[in-house]
């Protein structure tokens, strides 16, 4: 019998934040993971995260890609990218549901190259966006 390494380490362990988004699927590759904690979009338990910065089960990972903000719990750390079913099974889902169609074509868009908006477009633009 050959022991083959299973791609679910045990609960106790600790993973790349970076490698860890990437593993379970929420970017679709891992310098994209790693490039999204470097511009601020990834935080752990509140706080900015690097790419480097360990996760554990249990922690909470906020990460702003695609127009949209995902918030999850690590329920088990990974390094190697696996299957969506397995995946699923590695994190709590906390997202608030994505926008539907009507409200993206809701949010006002400007012309390219259209300058900087006036105070009356930016007050339009605020009650569009219901602020």
């Amino acid at each position: 019998m050959s022991a083959q390494a299973s791609p679910l380490p045990d609960q106790g362990g600790s993973a790349r934040v970076d490698s860890w988004i990437w593993s379970v699927r929420l970017t679709r590759t891992r310098s994209a993971a790693a490039a999204a904690c470097r511009a601020g979009h990834v935080r752990v338990n509140g706080e900015r995260a690097k790419p480097a910065q360990p996760v554990k089960p249990g922690d909470e990972v906020r990460l702003f890609h695609e127009g949209r903000e995902r918030i999850v719990i690590v329920q088990r750390t990974l390094t190697k990218r696996v299957g969506a079913p397995v995946a699923a099974e590695c994190l709590i889902d906390k997202s608030p549901p994505p926008p539907t169609r009507v409200e993206r074509a809701a949010t006002g868009l400007r012309d390219r190259g259209a300058g900087r908006p006036t105070k009356r477009e930016r007050r339009d633009t605020d009650a569009l966006r219901g602020r």
